[in-house]
């Protein structure tokens, strides 16, 4: 089936079209996005701002537009940091179910957590043992770690590359005493978080995912996204500490101009990579891989679990034809 997958982040709004079936491998067909940067529109009462909550109305109804003309049989939509976070997201959401008939999914950040862990584990598989997954979104941190597709631990912290820029780095470029004073800090907010997750057991493998990741791996000198998604990419303790070092004294603009880097997630670099530099050093971590699924596949895998087996195909009932007595 064509699926329709619209993601609400705290940055853009992010409509992926895919081909998929239970048992497949989700075939990207188009991406459309729009960015909207939602946290940045919620007010002193915690509320999203009428214009946010407008543009964000307006940018679902086209995106369902764009669905039912890319042929989507069916639209799954969700809501992460942002959304979830605004006091009145619940009116907001129903404006949109009322105008578009979308019924927007407001995910916790545990759920982000498990649903990311879920398309980690599916790409690396079975083989690759106990899994530690990190996610740096706009607006949180997501991490887990697990042996199975549902892992021991799926924690959600509010660290996310935006909410750190806004609350600790104002200025342009980043003054040098508030980097180290929010290192510290992020160190300190990391402890508990480590302990309790490095709990179940130490990772056999540690990866990184989604765009935040994507792009200091990029920046460290891992290979470009035109390079396809199985070239195998990887994040170094030694490379971000350096890179760190670099982008830190550059204003937002000379950022933008670095390659893998959207003129749209400049300004949170700095702060993605602290927080990263943190997650990693507080979990005992040298070298992430980079990998190319994260929250929006395990949406789409959940869905696809979802649906019955087909049972007209000898090979899905399982042993045979046979009973077993």
């Amino acid at each position: 089936m064509r699926l329709g997958v619209l993601d609400v982040g705290s940055n853009t709004v992010h409509l992926l079209v895919v081909d998929a079936h239970r048992g497949g491998h989700p075939t990207p067909m188009s991406s459309t996005k729009a960015v909207l940067r939602l946290a940045e529109h919620i007010d002193a009462d915690g509320r999203l701002t009428a214009g946010a909550a407008e543009r964000l109305v307006d940018s679902i109804e086209e995106f369902t537009l764009i669905a039912k003309s890319s042929g989507c049989e069916q639209m799954m939509a969700f809501a992460t940091s942002a959304v979830r976070d605004a006091t009145n997201s619940d009116g907001v959401l129903a404006r949109v179910a009322a105008k578009t008939g979308v019924q927007v999914e407001v995910l916790t950040g545990r759920d982000e957590a498990r649903l990311t862990s879920l398309a980690v584990r599916r790409w690396y598989g079975w083989s690759a043992g106990r899994i530690l997954a990190l996610d740096i979104g706009g607006g949180s941190l997501e991490m887990s770690n697990g042996v199975d597709e549902e892992p021991d631990v799926a924690l959600s912290l509010p660290l996310g590359a935006g909410r750190v820029t806004r609350d600790w780095l104002p200025d342009d470029p980043p003054d040098r005493r508030r980097v180290g004073v929010l290192r510290d800090w992020l160190d300190a907010e990391m402890r508990p978080a480590a302990k309790e997750l490095l709990g179940p057991g130490k990772p056999d493998i540690a990866v990184g995912t989604s765009k935040t990741f994507r792009s200091l791996a990029r920046l460290t000198g891992a290979a470009p996204s035109g390079a396809g998604p199985r070239v195998k990419r990887t994040l170094t303790a030694g490379g971000l500490r350096q890179l760190i070092a670099f982008i830190s004294r550059m204003t937002r603009d000379d950022r933008a101009e670095l390659e893998g880097v959207s003129a749209d997630r400049a300004g949170q670099l700095v702060a993605g990579a602290l927080v990263a530099e943190a997650a990693m050093r507080g979990l005992g971590v040298d070298t992430l891989e980079i990998c190319p699924w994260a929250l929006r596949e395990g949406v789409i895998l959940r869905r696809l679990d979802a649906e019955p087996a087909d049972t007209s195909d000898p090979a899905a009932s399982g042993i045979g034809a046979r009973d077993v007595h």
